[in-house]
């Protein structure tokens, strides 16, 4: 059985692989997603940059109170709509979409499908 260690660390070499492939432009910039047990992360970068340009969690205060818990499908679908949200008032419609070494599977494809519907397009 693979461990907690090597299981992230073979996430983490899938991610590696995944960005040589993938770069957010000023135009098209990325949607990081990063998972942990308790917690769902968004970001929108810039790579030319380097700049974080919406970030959006469940320990967002605007999603804080709401959440039963932060490490579920619904929390995933409230950080999507709130991040998709955050990108549209900034000007940002089209984004490349990063899934961090993730299956496109669960709570990464529920943030997934809630930022579509949202609005941002990827």
């Amino acid at each position: 059985m693979i461990n907690k260690i090597n299981k992230n660390a073979v996430r983490l070499r899938k991610h590696v692989r995944v960005r040589k492939k993938i770069k957010g432009t000023p135009e098209r910039p990325r949607l990081n997603v990063f998972r942990s047990l308790k917690n769902i992360y968004a970001q929108v970068i810039d790579d030319t940059t380097g700049n974080t340009l919406v970030s959006a969690s469940t320990l967002d205060q605007a999603l804080r109170g709401t959440l039963k818990s932060g490490g579920n499908k619904e929390a995933a679908k409230a950080v999507g709509k709130l991040v998709a949200e955050r990108a549209l008032e900034k000007g940002i419609k089209k984004v490349v979409f990063d899934r961090g070494g993730y299956l496109y599977h669960g709570r990464v494809k529920e943030l997934a499908d809630a930022a579509r519907e949202a609005g941002l397009e990827f």
